[in-house]
């Protein structure tokens, strides 16, 4: 088993889904896991069950639709905790509503570019600093596998996850000087409310039932099922851990098999 005691995570999106089950495995591989998001009381109730899967850090309260607010908070973070070092950090938060890229408004390509790329580059900023002091870090995005084949019905997800893809390969090259790592995990079809809001959406605009929505995405998935959170978990386990110090810039989809790409 991977082991990451005396490491510190901050984790993004951690209340649910994805986001959640990357916080408790690298509990249970040990780390001292933060996490950040915009709802308190969700994150009251995270840290409270990642508890008893190890050790547990506190939680940060920040709006990523609000770059301002996340700076101001990993900035009052370090002005009080002077010398912590995180040295591994989660890239995550919830993706943009489905729909039509042509039906888009301008709005909604600034709102989710705010939340995505800027806010990311907001918390990456701050905490490389002292991954770069610590001669240790792991930054790891949640991205989706529409980085490489973009996925109908999500127009603005699609453009903006291409976004933070180009940025994040940008920095794993000016990072790796200093045995900094970015890394890319692209889910695929992954069993979470994000999914089932896109199996909805879809069953409308196509009038068909949700089952056969998710019957269809099944057989298009080599392995004939959809993921569970944790397998994409065990994936940034792995990237976060000393075990892949030579592993950077890479965006590694964990989909069953569904991309015909090589």
């Amino acid at each position: 088993m991977i082991d990451l005691s005396g490491y510190r995570a901050l984790v993004g999106g951690s209340t649910q889904g994805i986001g959640k089950a990357i916080a408790v495995e690298l509990a249970r591989a040990g780390a001292e896991v933060w996490i950040i998001g915009r709802n308190e009381e969700k994150l009251q109730k995270t840290i409270g069950e990642l508890r008893q899967y190890g050790k547990v850090g506190e939680y940060l309260v920040a709006d990523y639709d609000l770059p301002a607010s996340v700076a101001s908070t990993i900035d009052k973070f370090f002005k009080h905790h002077s010398g912590k070092v995180f040295h591994i950090l989660i890239n995550n938060t919830g993706g943009p509503p489905p729909g039509q890229l042509l039906e888009a408004e301008v709005d909604q390509l600034i709102k989710a570019f705010n939340r995505h790329v800027i806010s990311f580059h907001t918390i990456t900023t701050r905490l490389a600093k002292s991954m770069i002091t610590a001669g240790y870090g792991r930054i790891i995005n949640i991205i989706s596998t529409s980085v490489y084949e973009p996925i109908p019905g999500l127009g603005v997800s699609n453009t903006i996850r291409g976004a933070v893809a180009s940025w994040a390969k940008t920095l794993s090259i000016e990072l790796a000087p200093f045995g900094v790592t970015v890394n890319n995990i692209l889910p695929g079809y992954t069993r979470t409310e994000r999914l089932t809001e896109l199996a909805e959406y879809i069953a409308r605009e196509r009038g068909k039932t949700l089952e056969e929505v998710f019957k269809e995405w099944e057989s298009n998935i080599p392995m004939g099922r959809l993921a569970e959170p944790k397998e994409i978990a065990y994936a940034a386990v792995f990237l976060a851990s000393p075990l892949a110090p030579y592993i950077t810039g890479v965006s590694l989809p964990v989909d069953g098999g569904r991309m015909k790409k090589i």
